[in-house]
C-alpha cells in the first residue's frame, strides 16, 4: 500500500461513554488513518476493534505519538 508510507493524517478511536452526563467518556486510540492522494477516500489501519462497532476518526493532533507503522 503506497499510502502507508506517508504519515497518518487522522487517528481512529473508540469512545466508551462516561458514567455521568458531565463525563466526556473514555477515548482509546485504536488505529491510524491516511487520506488517499486523490482525497477521495481513506486507508484505515486498526490495532484493535471497537466492541461497540463504532469508530471515531479525528484529525491527527500535532502531539499525537505515532505507534502504528
Amino acid at each position: 500500500m503506497s499510502d502507508i508510507s506517508r504519515k497518518p493524517t487522522h487517528t481512529a478511536y473508540t469512545v466508551r461513554p462516561g458514567k455521568s452526563e458531565n463525563d466526556k467518556g473514555f477515548w482509546t486510540r485504536i488505529g491510524s488513518v491516511w487520506t488517499h492522494k486523490d482525497s477521495e477516500g481513506f486507508t484505515v489501519r486498526l490495532d484493535a476493534l471497537p466492541v461497540n462497532g463504532e469508530l471515531v476518526i479525528r484529525t491527527k493532533a500535532p502531539d499525537d505519538a505515532e505507534t502504528a507503522s
